[in-house]
């Protein structure tokens, strides 16, 4: 019923009364004029610029006209050579605002997400005699809004939100209707002659002579038009004695939905033409181009036009009347397009839309134009406006030429504000904040300038916003640009690296014309510059000023010279900006200062004229200035001054802005601001003065009416946090700079301030339906504002931290707080005054930075969602009762990251289908399903943004580590999933995820009762305290002695108090203070007094045995481990892959000699190791690890050798510095109860040694420089360094660790010290030998406060005695060993160092960020005799090179010019810094391989991976050819055309992603060929038609189909499968055998459920039937419980009549199937379920793959059977190559490559 009062039609402009002006609003040059043709009043819309002079309906953005008309009926006349713009908000059914604009200043069709831009051109021919140009000519555009957002942006329309009509044109009226009107039909005419259509009602009918023809004199557009009906269809009638076609097609529902995407829309135009009324009116069925001349025929037949590849066609808008007389003359609409093909495979689009079927009948007539599916346009987001003002100051403002607009920067914007209706426009390309600006004399060319990278300079063109030129100055920071009035030159000033102040000169007279901006000269200068102009009259005349120098400066010959200005008494005065005159008399100079001098000087004689000072003049009884004058004495400090022909602008840090007559006589006008005026600017018609001040404000001032006028606002301190509304259009900020601000969001206006001087406000939310908005801050006080008094209605204080996030549930029911101390509180808002329900404490992170998606709830009101009680996990609660549903641990995500990942921010998505949104800090998005927690999809989010850390205060991030202890439990309500309850002294936390499914929760350890004691290592004694500490491995206290956890303790007794207690050294971040046992020390530690001199070592008791105690103080320590330890986050230390296989027991391998099967090759680098990369420039020893094996390759003929022992991942290498030993580091089996350490004799390549000591995995290895020992260090479970002997392997010393160390290196200078860094510091460790007594002294120094709290990453030994370790926060410290203090550092990368080497004075440095760079440290030594303080500058970056992943491992020549250098993503590359080019040796998949197919010929074979890459590789060399690459994808199957195609060179490969789309690659052009989207859910299998001229695809619901590889068309679906995913498809000429079914081809498919499917097609005669079905008993899966095993299915190569399965049935066998005896042949037993299979085509030989880490090849002719050990995980991937020589298997992203004797 809401509709129906604008039925039938409604007239908009009296429906909203515009004459009123009450309801809408215009602006400009708006006027109501009488219209000759018409007779009647219509509305003039003109001016110059369209965006200044409008009409707009309603009058405020915020508001809606709500029209829901399918039809817009706008009558309007373009004005004559004038351009017009019609702007439209439509909103569809899920609330997207979309614009759409017609305009004749449009050149091509645009397209965006929410913005359409059609242009509107009209063509003319000759008119004749009477009849007006088409231009000149009143015109019923009549729009289908619904048709238009139907096809263009595949949405539903709703309603017509806002109009708005933009010059220049006359506008009679706007009607919108249902119905499809036909205005050059009238009711009596349409009644005469009983036609079927809609004739226009006589309110919108145009007048008419009687006699004359309406199309004589008008002009009607139908847009898009209605291209279903044939011309046959069209209704004719007669009028006068010749015949024309009046009628035209109904607009009807399209028949399909589409969607462009922004490869098929690069050309689409709206063109306006007439046709004679003899022409057909019908519309063509399809878009075609426009032609360059416009000439119809009387009769024009338009025939359709087919497109390649089955992309969607474009519905064409076309305009209804004919003119009899002139058939050249035409007038319609058209929409024309060019097809663009894909050309590179980087094509990661979101899912595109799907449509409806077409019907048997529309398939048969060809009408497939929207058939088609295709993408949103992109970009998706579009930048609209900006907030703010400033870049690197605020100092650059600028008019433009006609005073209109100014031009300022905000960071890295640049924009162009038009002040009078306050539109933006912007200017985008810089990455940093924007220093400075300039504009040319007329207007046409804008110069910018960043300031990081160094000097980024670009030249605009200012009309376009087109970027012209981009270079570099060799100005370090340009702080000014000046222009030459012509545009011809660009003078930049600055201070270069060495802090020199230069002045650089560009020649730009050929940038408009594709030519480079070019340096005319660039001179140094001494004196300082704070201000440089170029003078307007004269390009080779500038000026500057600055500190005590006034200086004139000329270009001539190439060279810029400069000469003093004689200042006379005022040379020490501190000049801060200058202008020329701009009169006749153009050679005068003013200078301003900052004691408030104005300085008058003659620029032709060099010499100051008159001199000003402006001083503040008071009342005798009032200190506020009353008058200002110029006199003598101390001013007000002037920042900057402009000059007109008559008056002077002045603006001074007291914050006012002054105009002053030019002889300065008086003051005219005065302006103040709420802070110091850094810049102002007299506009060029001197009517307007900008201001800018130094807290981010701009305005001006109006000299005539004498307001001023604030343009922007800005917060003057970072902005902490944001929140949005919008109903009412709003937008909330908070900021350090203690302020709230209120925005409106259609004019980017500051609404609302509120300040808070005690307290900084941190978080910020609306209400959803209330006129409030809650604010947090730093006291944890959350306060209800309200909008409409501006008053506060409540405040709450039950936070104790600082307010970190606030989220109010969508339906304004509740409201939800959290603050830095883990707390989160439940609010009832659902009255004004919103009370506290509940309070949870130490439930959210407390290490979260403040962020307004802390906290989340969805969009029905029903969840909340926020990152905690880690950083680590994320939890879903009930909104209502804040039970806990649901809780995911994020750092088990990324099981194959180098780094332990933590959640940033949470979001969640539109409710179905009911995702979680999680921000990873790994710059991954985790998309969960809020109910179960289960992975849909990981997303790239590319750059890491961090939040803004404020600098003080509680809400600081990352300062403290809490260990909090749950002291309240919550009880869930009756039927709500359980909840967790917990209390002091609990020791864990177990916790079920019942959520909607029930699944078990991970049990989460809970913090204990009593702090666990930490080690505390003093740099230093305490003070009365000489002795040094003696500790064993073991524990020898009492027995009585409990420990809260098993981390050794070591607690310094106080001095004077023996054996009656101690306390905790102080001074350590690890100071606990737990006290001694009442016996004192106990026995197994000693002090050394014979120690050399080393204060505060800790010396370590070697093998365990103890020593006799000194005195009776003594310290013990452990090795149990009661708490889980935590992996630390860095990306340095290692952590294995998670495997879910286990090793096998039992098998059958072959004896030595009779292998049927060797290893020839390994594609791939283990990027998960660390330091796992060996190489010996001399001897050209070159190893590295892959999995459990040690691949040895040469590299110059590349042939590899394997050493397999390790039974899991190998984490680390070290090379003896002889070269003859290897030793190999590997986790922990579930067969052995220690890692392995295997020591490997390289000459021979044998195992030579096997020890085991460490308990998870082992972090690094490392020789002495003498190879006499080998030290270990395990990882963060195991922390313990051990000590072996090289010459016998024994033990000599263990050491469990404090806290987990990352790195460990000898001195190679000195064989006896050792150092390790780890989150505590630098541990130095000193070998001590009495006899065959052995022990370590550790001494540890903290990191120094001037470098930060940072952990230390990395370490490499340099010249004697310096020591270089690398930071988690990139920083590169140097360390003197013999004074043990750090004396320099310097930041050398953004990420954390995991790599460095040092050799002489070089040292290289690789980092998370891909960054490997080469730094000169020759004057590190010098640096070290000046101790603090020293310098970094004297250490430069000499090259730097990216790489594709994280830098794992390294190794250099002695020279450091070349070396090799290992990354996550898998590859290992040859660096050689004297080219600095970086080549890839060895490549491979860095997430799981999922498919490998060979090339019909077998010399290339293409492997595809869940990284979304396909990677083409040579056969014969396993090198890295061809890679194509698509983002946020995975491939998931693999198909290589057969030989059999019509042109066998055209090899294609054919891949299936999880988005649904099929991509083809061609090989020989390196380019993908086509794309389609044949499924909707991801693609498991493929594979091409014997022929190759059909592909058949398979997903993981279950459907097959059936595609065209040359068209892109998918013709057949077959759905028989449905349910389950397609594991396997096969296909096969069928060369002989009647299976009773016809077809050429025979293919199998085989589904998850145990189905398998066998059919015989000819799909040239679109013939396929089904030949068998074979169905086999699901097993029982105990193993994996919920995992279905794969259903492995193959025609059998040698007898096509066979079919193999494996993994079906109850039992784990393979199974023989004939197709002709539908009966099983042959079963042959297995001992595991398989998980791959191949058949050789050769021999009679078949692979099976095992989830047991076992490769079994399996005779089938004499049923012999051999099994091969070689990856450490899965075996999912078996592949013969057609030649049956070699087989490919692959485990995870491991594939080995074995040579197959006797096939």
């Amino acid at each position: 019923m809401a509709r129906v009062w604008q039925q039938p039609f409604l007239n908009v402009f009296r429906h909203f009364k515009v004459d009123e002006w009450k309801r809408s609003s215009k602006e400009g040059d708006v006027a109501v004029v009488t219209d000759k043709t018409l007779k009647c009043t219509v509305y003039r819309v003109r001016g110059p610029v369209s965006a200044g002079n409008y009409i707009q309906l309603p009058k405020t953005s915020t508001q809606s006209l709500g029209l829901t008309g399918r039809y817009l009926y706008v009558l309007f006349r373009p004005l004559a050579a004038k351009h017009f713009v019609i702007h439209l908000d439509l909103c569809t059914e899920d609330s997207q605002v979309i614009r759409v604009s017609f305009s004749n200043f449009f050149k091509e069709f645009k397209s965006t997400a929410t913005w359409l831009q059609f242009p509107f051109i009209c063509e003319t021919g000759t008119p004749r005699k009477g009849v007006g140009s088409p231009g000149a000519r009143w015109t019923c555009l009549q729009l289908d809004l619904h048709d238009i957002l139907l096809v263009y942006l595949n949405r539903r329309y709703n309603h017509l939100k806002s109009i708005r009509l933009c010059a220049s044109l006359l506008v009679r009226n706007l009607y919108t209707s249902d119905l499809c009107f036909d205005p050059a039909v009238t009711v009596a005419e349409a009644r005469h002659a009983k036609l079927p259509i809609t004739p226009i009602p006589r309110e919108m009918a145009f007048p008419l002579s009687k006699g004359e023809s309406w199309h004589d004199h008008y002009v009607h557009i139908r847009f898009p038009s209605d291209s279903s009906k044939t011309p046959s269809e069209a209704f004719q009638k007669s009028c006068s004695p010749s015949e024309a076609v009046l009628a035209g097609p109904v607009p009807r529902l399209l028949p399909h939905p589409a969607a462009f995407s922004k490869p098929v829309q690069d050309s689409l135009a709206l063109m306006v033409q007439k046709h004679g009324p003899t022409a057909s009116r019908q519309a063509p069925s399809v878009p075609r181009p426009l032609p360059e001349v416009s000439m119809s025929s009387e009769h024009s037949d338009v025939s359709s036009v087919g497109r390649p590849s089955g992309r969607s066609q474009e519905p064409l808008a076309w305009v209804e009347p004919t003119d009899k007389h002139v058939a050249s003359d035409s007038l319609h609409v058209s929409v024309h397009q060019t097809t663009m093909e894909p050309t590179t495979p980087e094509d990661a689009s979101p899912q595109e839309s799907l449509g409806r079927k077409q019907n048997q009948q529309e398939v048969a007539l060809g009408n497939n134009r929207f058939q088609q599916r295709s993408f949103l346009p992109d970009p998706v987001l579009r930048l609209k406006g900006v907030i703010g003002f400033g870049g690197h100051s605020t100092k650059w403002a600028l008019w433009t030429r006609d005073g209109a607009a100014v031009v300022y920067p905000c960071h890295a914007v640049i924009v162009v504000l038009c002040v009078n209706t306050r539109e933006q426009r912007l200017f985008l390309g810089h990455t940093d904040k924007v220093s400075t600006l300039a504009l040319d004399g007329s207007g046409s060319l804008l110069a910018s300038a960043q300031a990081r990278p160094h000097s980024m300079l670009r030249l605009w063109d200012f009309q376009t916003g087109e970027c012209l030129s981009l270079f570099q100055s060799p100005v370090h920071t340009v702080c000014s640009l000046s222009f030459s009035d012509s545009g011809e030159v660009l003078c930049g000033v600055g201070k270069d690296r060495h802090g020199r102040m230069t002045v650089v000169v560009w020649g730009t007279a050929q940038v408009g014309r594709g030519g480079e901006a070019v340096i005319l000269t660039k001179v140094h200068s001494d004196v300082d510059i704070q201000a440089f102009e170029v003078a307007f009259f004269d390009e080779t005349r500038m000026a500057s000023c600055g500190r005590g120098s006034v200086r004139l400066w000329r270009l001539r010959g190439g060279g810029l010279r400069s000469c003093p200005v004689d200042l006379g008494e005022h040379h020490a005065l501190e000049f801060t900006d200058l202008a020329f005159r701009q009169a006749q008399d153009s050679h005068t100079l003013y200078v301003c200062s900052r004691s408030g001098h104005i300085l008058e000087i003659d620029h032709q004689h060099m010499s100051v004229r008159r001199a000003r000072c402006l001083l503040p003049t008071q009342t005798p009884g009032g200190p506020l200035p009353q008058k200002q004058t110029f006199s003598s004495g101390p001013g007000i400090a002037i920042s900057s001054l402009s000059v007109s022909q008559a008056k002077c602008a002045v603006g001074s840090e007291d914050g006012y802005l002054r105009l002053w007559a030019l002889d300065f006589s008086s003051v005219l006008l005065e302006a103040e601001h709420e802070g110091p005026i850094s810049s102002v600017r007299i506009s060029p018609d001197g009517l307007r003065v900008l201001s800018t001040t130094s807290s981010g404000h701009l305005g001006f001032l109006d000299i005539l009416s004498q307001e001023y006028s604030m343009l922007v606002r800005s917060h003057a301190a970072p902005v902490l946090a944001l929140a949005t509304e919008c109903s009412r259009g709003q937008l909330a900020t908070v900021s350090q700079d203690h302020t709230v601000r209120i925005w409106d969001l259609a004019t980017l206006q500051q609404l609302y301030d509120f300040a808070s001087l005690e307290e900084a406000p941190c978080a910020v939310a609306f209400h959803p339906t209330q006129p409030t908005f809650f604010c947090g801050f730093s006291s944890g006080a959350v306060r209800s504002f309200s909008l409409e008094t501006t008053e506060i209605l409540v405040e709450h204080r039950c936070h104790r931290g600082a307010i970190t996030s606030l989220a109010a549930s969508p339906n304004g029911s509740f409201l939800f707080s959290s603050c830095s101390r883990g707390s989160l509180a439940q609010y009832h808002s659902g009255v004004p005054r919103c009370r506290i329900l509940r309070v949870a404490a130490n439930v959210v992170c407390q290490e979260a930075c403040p962020s307004p998606s802390a906290l989340v709830v969805s969009g029905d009101s029903r969840l909340l969602a926020f990152v905690g009680p880690s950083k680590y996990t994320v939890t879903v609660m009930d909104t209502t009762s804040l039970d806990e549903l649901l809780r995911v641990d994020i750092s088990t995500l990324d099981l194959a990251g180098s780094r332990l990942d933590s959640a940033v921010a949470v979001c969640f998505g539109p409710a179905p289908p009911g995702h979680l949104l999680v921000s990873t800090s790994s710059n991954m998005v985790a998309v969960l399903d809020a109910t179960s927690g289960r992975l849909v999809r990981e997303l790239l989010a590319g750059m890491a943004v961090f939040c803004s850390q404020p600098p003080t205060g509680p809400s600081r991030c990352g300062t403290t580590q809490h260990r909090p202890a749950l002291a309240a439990s919550v009880q869930g309500s009756p039927g709500a999933p359980p909840t967790c309850e917990a209390g002091l002294g609990t020791r864990q936390l177990e916790d079920m995820v019942s959520g909607a499914n029930g699944l078990p929760r991970q049990q989460v350890p809970m913090p204990s009762q009593v702090s666990p004691p930490w080690l505390d290592i003093c740099a230093r004694p305490p003070k009365d305290h000489d002795g040094a500490f003696s500790m064993s491995d073991e524990s020898r206290g009492p027995e009585g002695l409990r420990q809260a956890s098993g981390l050794p303790v070591l607690v310094q007794k106080e001095a004077g108090r023996a054996g009656d207690g101690a306390r905790g050294v102080k001074g350590s971040p690890w100071d606990l203070g737990r006290p001694l046992h009442p016996r004192g020390w106990p026995s197994g530690l000693r002090t050394d007094p014979d120690a050399p001199g080393r204060q505060g070592m800790v010396t370590y008791r070697a093998n365990g045995e103890p020593k006799a105690p000194v005195g009776p103080d003594a310290c013990s320590t452990g090795r149990a481990r009661a708490q889980p330890p935590t992996r630390p986050d860095s990306y340095r230390h290692f952590t294995a892959r998670y495997k879910a296989s286990l090793l096998a027991k039992g098998l059958s391998f072959p004896a030595v000699g009779d292998e049927r099967l060797h290893l020839k090759a390994v594609m791939g680098y283990n990027g998960n190791g660390r330091a796992n990369l060996v190489w010996r420039p001399d001897t050209g020893f070159f190893a590295y690890t892959c999995g459990r094996l040690v691949v040895v390759e040469d590299l110059h003929s590349g042939v590899q050798q394997h050493w397999l022992g390790h039974t899991e991942e190998i984490s680390t290498l070290a090379l003896s510095h002889d070269a003859q030993v290897l030793a190999s580091a590997s986790g922990r089996s579930s067969t052995a109860s220690r890692c392995q350490i295997r020591v490997w004799d390289v000459p021979g390549g044998s195992c030579r040694q096997l020890l085991s000591h460490h308990d998870t995995a082992v972090q690094a290895l490392a020789f002495s420089p003498d190879d006499r020992l080998l030290v270990t260090l395990g990882d963060y479970g195991d922390r313990t360094l051990a000590l072996w002997s090289t010459a016998t392997y024994e033990l000599v010393s263990s050491t469990c660790l404090p806290e987990p160390v990352h790195s460990v290196a000898f001195n190679p200078w000195d064989a006896g010290e050792l150092a390790c860094v780890g989150q505590g510091g630098v541990t130095l460790w000193l070998l001590q030998q009495r006899g065959g007594d052995v022990s370590l002294q550790v001494h540890q120094e903290p990191i120094p406060e001037e470098v930060g709290g940072c952990e230390l990453t990395s370490l490499c030994y340099g010249t004697t005695p310096l020591l270089y370790c690398g930071s988690n926060a990139g920083q590169v410290c140097v360390w003197d060993v013999c004074a043990s203090r750090c004396f320099l550092a310097w930041e050398a990368d953004d990420g954390e160092i995991g790599v460095l080497l040092c050799s002489g004075a070089r040292l290289v440095s690789g980092s998370n960020t891909r960054r490997l760079r080469l730094w000169a440290v020759g004057a590190v030594p010098e640096l070290r005799r000046k101790g603090s303080g020293a310098r970094s500058s004297s250490v430069i970056m000499e090259h730097e090179l990216t790489l594709d992943g994280a830098v794992v491992s390294a190794v250099f020549h002695e020279s450091m010019d070349m070396g090799v250098v290992g990354t996550t993503a898998g590859t290992l590359w040859y660096i050689s810094w004297a080219e600095g080019t970086s080549t890839r040796l060895i490549s491979g998949h860095r997430s799981k391989v999922n498919e490998v197919v060979f090339s019909p010929s077998e010399s290339h074979c293409a492997t595809c991976s869940d990284d979304g890459s396909v990677r083409v590789w040579s056969v014969a060399s396993m090198e890295l050819l061809i890679q194509f690459q698509v983002l946020s994808q995975s491939c998931l199957c693999l198909s290589w055309s057969p030989p059999s195609c019509e042109r066998p060179e055209q090899q294609r490969v054919a891949a299936g992603y999880s988005d649904g789309t099929l991509r083809l690659f061609s090989i020989p052009r390196i380019a993908m060929e086509l794309k389609m989207h044949p499924h909707l859910a991801a693609l498991t299998a493929i594979a091409f038609s014997a022929d190759g001229q059909t592909i058949l695809s398979g997903d993981k619901d279950g459907l097959v189909a059936v595609s065209h590889p040359r068209t892109g068309m998918t013709f057949r679906v077959l759905s028989d499968h449905r349910g389950a995913p397609i594991c396997t498809i096969q296909s096969t000429r069928r060369e002989y055998g009647d299976f009773g079914a016809e077809g050429v081809d025979l293919w199998l498919a085989a589904s998850g459920d145990q189905q398998v499917s066998v059919w015989a097609s000819n799909w040239l005669q679109d013939c396929c039937e089904l030949v068998d079905w074979l169905s086999f008993p699901a097993p029982a899966l105990t193993e994996v419980p919920g995992c279905l095993p794969p259903s492995l299915t193959a025609f059998c190569p040698w007898d096509e009549a066979l079919l193999v399965c494996a993994g079906l049935g109850v039992h784990h066998e393979v199974v023989f199937y004939s197709l002709r005896q539908k009966q099983v042949m042959e079963k042959i037993p297995l001992p595991f379920l398989a998980m791959s299979m191949s058949l050789s085509p050769g021999a009679h030989l078949m692979a099976i793959g095992f989830s047991e880490r076992v490769l079994r090849l399996v005779d089938c002719a004499s049923g012999a059977v051999q099994d091969f050990a070689g990856h450490d995980d899965s075996v999912h991937l078996c592949r013969f190559a057609p030649s049956a020589r070699l087989l490919f298997t692959a485990a995870h992203n491991e594939i080995l490559v074995w040579e197959v004797t006797g096939h």
